[in-house]
């Protein structure tokens, strides 16, 4: 189980009409609506894996202190939520290094994970692996291993966990296989736009052949009052806002039909890892 730790304003979606320069503008909702995952998570007794972006810790480091207090994992998200694709290698060095400081400053733990935004992690930017390893990552989960997304994606991904390069372990986004067809079950916006009963169903397949599933989230999913931003297109609005006002229940269901765990007690379980 994992979340992403951005606030509404901050997503890949709106970047166009929020740019990064106006975020401070915007009302923060994060710590909000963080703070109910965190209740659903303790009702279940789930741990997991939090990527906080670095802007986010700058101005709620009692946020993450929380999330650390109450037993989960704190990896990193970057720090403005670039995706890899709009950045050269020095760009993403120097992003990574202020988030980790900034996540430094708000707790003890080790960070060992990273995600990239909107999964960005793709065969055009696979030069971030050694960047990743240089900065102490232990280990990545942005690899989606599908083929249709325009931003994200690599079709022919081992489903499975497994090594990215020397010391760098990735745990992929889950999806399933259906007849020769990848379908992602994975969360975000696949959980809110599927009936439930048909991510229930894959992640089960999934399972059944032997994979975990690498589940995300993000705190705006489970807020359907957050501010709607006028003159999105179409599709853009649709992924964004459609179903907010039932995440939290499906992920109530979710908890209690599947057993989950951080990304540290994945690995620390000593999974096999295909090479």
């Amino acid at each position: 189980m994992s979340v992403d730790v951005e606030d509404w304003f901050c997503v890949h979606n709106l970047s166009r009409l929020i740019p990064y320069a106006d975020w401070d503008r915007c009302e923060s909702r994060v710590e909000r609506n963080t703070g109910r995952l965190l209740d659903l998570f303790g009702k279940h007794g789930v741990e997991a894996t939090f990527f906080v972006l670095g802007w986010v810790a700058d101005r709620f480091p009692d946020l993450v202190r929380e999330i650390a207090r109450r037993g989960h994992e704190v990896a990193t998200h970057g720090y403005s939520h670039q995706l890899l694709t709009f950045m050269q290698p020095e760009d993403f060095r120097a992003d990574l290094q202020r988030s980790l400081a900034a996540l430094a400053k708000t707790t003890s733990q080790e960070v060992r994970g990273f995600r990239a935004p909107s999964f960005s992690l793709t065969r055009r930017t696979l030069w971030a692996v050694d960047i990743l390893r240089e900065s102490g990552i232990h280990y990545d989960s942005s690899v989606f291993p599908v083929a249709f997304h325009p931003d994200y994606g690599i079709a022919d991904a081992d489903l499975r966990p497994h090594r990215l390069a020397e010391g760098l372990t990735e745990l992929p986004m889950g999806v399933a296989e259906v007849l020769g067809w990848r379908i992602p079950c994975s969360g975000g916006g696949y959980f809110r736009l599927y009936p439930y009963a048909m991510t229930r169903a894959l992640m089960r397949r999934c399972n059944q052949q032997g994979r975990p599933v690498m589940f995300y989230l993000h705190p705006w999913e489970a807020d359907p009052e957050q501010p709607r931003v006028p003159g999105l297109p179409w599709s853009n609005r649709f992924r964004h806002y459609n179903n907010l006002d039932s995440t939290a229940e499906r992920l109530d269901r979710l908890l209690s039909d599947f057993a989950f765990t951080s990304a540290r007690q994945l690995i620390a379980g000593q999974l096999p890892l295909m090479t």
